[in-house]
């Protein structure tokens, strides 16, 4: 769960990093790796909550 948690805040660094190129430059590409990047979050933010209720019973 550690290692889940690690990868998450790493995840939104970039999302946050890409996002803001692509708002304050209109960078595209940027953009496009920020949906990207999302994506997995959202994977990853599923997985954190199974574990998450697993751990709790």
């Amino acid at each position: 769960m550690k290692n889940l948690v690690e990868k998450l805040n790493q995840d939104f660094a970039t999302f946050a990093k890409d996002a803001a190129s692509q708002i304050e430059s209109g960078n595209k590409a940027a953009g496009q790796r920020a949906r990207k990047v999302s994506l997995e979050i959202e994977k990853a933010l599923k997985d954190f909550r199974k574990k998450s209720i697993e751990a709790a019973k």
